[in-house]
């Protein structure tokens, strides 16, 4: 059984640089894999491995400057989450592109998951999704606002188009482990917005402590691993990755005639030209014996 960790931690680092060759060995030495962002605003990512593994890794991290305070969310899978091990060095965490936003300073007010439903239930607040369409279209909660961005960085432009809609509104905003609620509300305080509150712990906290029968969400919450989605308790969903486009797709879409394993589906078929296609049926190709490997065949 693996265990999967997802973690983020806002601080300083002067030099990010510096702290990438230890923390790499520190993680291929305990056979943990996945994928840690350093950048000068922090650390990002989610990482599996052993029980062992992941508690070691997770005390270097805690040993990096500002990080003493680090929280972190962990799952379970039977298999392995992901094949390799990445430590990568990024101008952001959590890319939004505007540099005056800064979570340290301050963010909106944290509501913790027992106390959600009450809050995005009231009629005098609108609840904004913050995750990208392709997250969205599998699940959100009931009444949510969906800005139909294709990327983190086109929020503050959409909500400059429309933040006449939520004139005298307080604002309700989530995501998926919280990361992107920290730059978000930061950036809507900064708008002027007197009233801004975020999911404490993100979409899988919430899925991870509220009960289906009294859940305020529909569907599935996507999750940057190898599970593809996971529902409440956090049990994996339904949902495979197009490796052509990176988006999720369940079971039917691969009955779909422009469905291709490892190369295309309905979504991307025609965003992706004959050369494309080519070089991943290569890619699909050259990663059948590794597949076949891991899976014991």
């Amino acid at each position: 059984m693996y265990t999967i960790a997802a973690l983020y931690h806002f601080t300083r680092f002067d030099d990010p640089a510096t702290l990438k060759p230890a923390l790499l060995t520190r993680c291929t030495d305990s056979d943990v894999k996945g994928t840690l962002l350093l950048a000068r605003e922090g650390i990002n990512g989610t990482i599996a491995g052993s029980r062992a593994g992941i508690d070691a890794v997770i005390a270097h991290i805690r040993g990096l400057p500002g990080c003493d305070g680090l929280e972190w969310k962990e799952a379970t899978s039977a298999d392995a989450p992901f094949g390799k091990m990445k430590v990568r060095l990024k101008k952001e965490i959590v890319t939004m592109g505007q540099p005056d936003v800064d979570p340290l300073a301050h963010v909106g007010n944290y509501v913790d998951p027992s106390d959600w439903n009450d809050l995005i239930q009231s009629e005098d607040v609108a609840v904004i999704d913050t995750r990208n369409d392709y997250e969205v279209a599998i699940g959100t909660f009931q009444g949510a606002v969906d800005p139909e961005t294709k990327s983190f960085g086109e929020f503050p432009a959409w909500w400059q188009e429309n933040k006449d809609r939520f004139h005298n509104k307080r604002i309700a905003m989530f995501c998926t482990g919280g990361i992107r609620c920290e730059k978000s509300t930061n950036y809507l305080l900064s708008q002027g917005v007197e009233d801004v509150y975020h999911l404490k712990g993100g979409i899988l906290k919430y899925l991870e402590d509220t009960p289906v029968e009294s859940s305020t969400w529909d569907g599935e919450c996507f999750v940057f691993d190898n599970r593809v989605s996971v529902g409440h308790g956090l049990k994996p969903g339904p949902h495979d990755l197009c490796h052509g486009c990176r988006h999720p797709i369940v079971p039917a879409d691969k009955n779909h005639p422009q469905y291709e394993a490892g190369v295309s589906c309905h979504n991307c078929f025609n965003e992706t030209s004959a050369s494309d296609k080519a070089r991943f049926r290569e890619r699909q190709r050259q990663m059948a014996p590794l597949r076949a490997r891991s899976s014991g065949a």
